[in-house]
């Protein structure tokens, strides 16, 4: 293989298995926990959508995850360079994408995270009190607050990384049992209102017959896809600074059933909250979208809840911890691309936020630039679980199980389970996931579904796909020449 930077230059660590857990919880547990599932599993049959949210829970995310923490335990590297040295010099490429498909996230993420910061402040100072949530939001959204927002929400999150893992720790540890402790007292409110008995049932009384819905099962895999953080390049990020001896498996699991039980929570305070205040809001929750449920139609449901106020604010600031936290592991992925290339932290931070903001402005201004975003790099997460499998298969899955996975420090051994999980099941979940995403969208616009300039169509996403492969393909080539030229230290 090709040379690389060593891993011995990567002197920063996580102090304790504690706080690599919480940094990680921190990148998983996100707004699409908060905001989408609940609204994914009133779309879906409530119960019947659990037992295969759960099913793929083992199916792709804690495969995955497992794969993402074994790469940057072994190459101590980012995405690109650890695919590069770990899967081979022309695999380096499909590292760039998942480098690239994080990347272009972050720059709308930020946005959202801005819009969780000024609901929070709008529920603290009562301007989302007695007024009209669709007025605000339409005023709102798409406007120079927008962008300022998520100027602030980059500043924040950049001043974090700053101060390397020691920062993105420390914070971990005090953001993240604070988010937890904000979503258990909402949930705990939700369940002690008049009616809520309701919306637990719903939630946990699963319907046999609707498990012969081929949607259900598809829409639980692309939750896991989207709201666990597995394949999106992030974990391999914070992975490269484990402590040699650190437990792969049981992080894993760990992360995922943390992050699950925050979706399950968010899924309690919501549910429970509509079928309380006003069960037939659900059904026009259902097709509110993410923000519509969000900053719409939960400001209305906690107007018409006794201390609504008090709660609303506790809401929006769970949101904001929840937002900034996952924003801060993509930065992180970002700054440890461009330390990999020979920047120094403070300038590679110096280049993120101008990039961010510019990148970002689009989003900012114009909710259909943001949702065409969306789109195109959410389906192609997709694509970036599928790289990670087959990475590892070039690898050697069976190699990575012995040596990293179930490495001297594994309390926890992985059985040949997740070989087969990995060789097999992930790739084919990952078409099938591609497949439908894009026949799906061919429905939403019959006519125009090849148009490349139209916010939700497989033109969109062919053509920005398209540009993007030529990039990193090129990348790699220029990685691979800098590093030809370089000091030629061995690789494993």
């Amino acid at each position: 293989m090709d040379s690389e930077l060593p891993a011995a230059s990567v002197s920063e660590r996580f102090h304790s298995r504690w706080g690599l857990v919480l940094a990680t919880l921190g990148m998983a547990v996100g707004t699409g926990n908060i905001w989408r599932f609940p609204r994914i599993v009133a779309s879906n049959g409530g119960g019947s959508f659990l037992i295969a949210w759960v099913l793929f829970l083992f199916l792709w995310s804690v495969p995955l995850m497992i794969v993402e923490f074994s790469f940057g335990k072994r190459a101590r590297l980012g995405a690109l360079r650890a695919f590069r040295r770990l899967a081979g010099p022309g695999a380096g490429w499909m590292g760039g994408w998942v480098a690239l498909c994080a990347t272009a996230i972050m720059f709308y993420y930020s946005v959202v995270a801005g819009w969780c910061l000024r609901y929070f402040a709008a529920s603290i100072t009562g301007e989302l009190r007695g007024g009209d949530p669709q007025a605000f939001w339409s005023s709102y959204a798409g406007s120079y607050q927008a962008f300022l927002t998520h100027a602030v929400a980059l500043a924040l999150a950049v001043s974090v990384v700053w101060f390397g893992v020691r920062g993105i720790e420390r914070i971990a540890k005090i953001l993240i049992p604070l988010l937890a402790l904000l979503v258990v007292i909402l949930a705990i409110r939700a369940v002690t209102l008049p009616g809520a008995a309701a919306g637990l049932e719903f939630l946990f009384r699963p319907d046999w017959h609707a498990l012969r819905d081929v949607n259900i099962w598809l829409q639980a895999l692309t939750q896991n896809a989207w709201d666990t953080g597995a394949g999106w390049g992030l974990i391999l990020t914070y992975a490269i600074y484990m402590r040699a001896r650190e437990d792969v498996p049981l992080n894993s699991f760990l992360i995922a059933f943390g992050n699950n039980s925050m979706s399950l929570l968010a899924g309690i305070m919501v549910l429970c909250t509509v079928f309380a205040i006003n069960p037939g809001a659900r059904e026009d929750i259902v097709g509110a979208g993410n923000e519509g449920l969000t900053f719409i139609w939960m400001p209305r449901l906690f107007e018409q809840m006794p201390a609504g106020g008090f709660f609303m604010s506790f809401f929006f600031l769970a949101l904001s911890f929840a937002a900034l936290t996952s924003l801060i592991s993509m930065i992180e992925l970002v700054t440890r691309l461009l330390i990999d290339a020979g920047m120094i932290r403070r300038r590679a931070l110096g280049v993120v936020i101008c990039g961010g903001l510019w990148f970002g402005a689009p989003s900012a201004l114009s909710l259909a630039f943001l949702h065409n975003q969306d789109w195109v790099w959410g389906v192609g997460l997709m694509l970036s679980g599928l790289f990670f499998a087959l990475a590892a298969r070039r690898f050697g899955v069976e190699r990575l199980r012995r040596e990293v996975v179930n490495a001297e420090g594994a309390n926890f051994h992985v059985g040949r389970w997740w070989s087969f999980v990995i060789t097999v099941v992930v790739p084919l979940e990952a078409v099938i996931l591609m497949a439908w995403w894009l026949w799906e969208a061919r429905g939403w616009d019959p006519e125009g579904w090849l148009h490349p300039f139209r916010s939700a169509t497989v033109g969109t996403v062919l053509l920005q796909w398209l540009i993007a492969l030529i990039l990193v393909v090129l990348l790699n080539r220029w990685v691979g020449q800098r590093g030809t030229r370089g000091s030629g230290e061995a690789t494993s």
